[in-house]
């Protein structure tokens, strides 16, 4: 087992050390096709219904409702989708990576509705935000469905040991990683489109949790600075 751990650790130390895999622009292959649609269509895409739902938590005031409790189950469900993307993007797709990713899209979905069941007791939450939390829900399970489309050999390896790997219940790096570029661009996105945006939610949140003084004292004070002042 030791010997197995080192190992995987030292893969990890060089995991791009492989040649890059890229996507030949002018390919038109079902493998080709798919690979594009998830790297370039349902990833970047994840970004527009995130901002959207932000924006619908700032107009019904969030922060003066759910508050704090609403935001960290938002968290919660950003680390379920986040998990087995970075998953998905740095690790060689096999029965664990696949498993990760579909128990991952099911507990997203089960969130989703413990989300949706604590908003509306205490907030509005509009038809347009319904609508938005419906690509929230579909989309990891259609990058979940297209991966393992395109790896439906490791998908068989997970049912059956006669199609089995060494690798195929081990964290292991991609043998040709994604090219350094769009991971970054990647990484860029989920920070400004993601992290930026929900983490100011959450200080919103908790900033109108905290005690407001009292009007008179607050006056008060406001009228012992002006005169110090004076």
């Amino acid at each position: 087992m030791r010997i197995r751990r080192r190992t995987t650790l030292s893969r990890w130390r060089h995991w791009r050390s492989g040649p890059p895999l890229r996507v030949p622009a002018g390919a038109d292959d079902v493998e080709n096709a798919s690979r594009r649609f998830l790297m370039y269509g349902v990833l970047p895409l994840w970004f527009v219904p995130a901002v959207a739902d932000w924006i619908m938590h700032r107009r019904t005031g969030i922060e003066h409702t759910t508050g704090v409790r609403e935001s960290a189950v938002h968290a919660l469900m950003m680390t379920e989708a986040g998990v087995p993307v970075v998953a998905a993007l740095t690790a060689k797709v096999n029965p664990l990576v696949l498993s990760l990713m579909g128990g991952a899209a099911l507990a997203h979905g089960a969130t989703a509705l413990w989300d949706v069941s604590m908003a509306v007791e205490e907030r509005e939450v509009r038809p347009v935000e319904q609508h938005i939390h419906s690509f929230l829900e579909v989309l990891p399970l259609t990058a979940a469905a297209f991966t393992a489309c395109l790896h439906w050999d490791r998908v068989r390896a997970g049912f059956s040991r006669a199609h089995r790997r060494p690798d195929d219940w081990r964290l292991v790096p991609k043998d040709r990683p994604l090219p350094a570029p769009y991971l970054g661009a990647v990484a860029a996105g989920v920070g400004l489109f993601v992290v930026l945006p929900y983490a100011e939610e959450m200080w919103r949140c908790v900033r109108a949790r905290r005690p407001q003084p009292p009007a008179d004292a607050a006056a008060a004070a406001d009228g012992t600075a002006a005169h110090a002042a004076a």
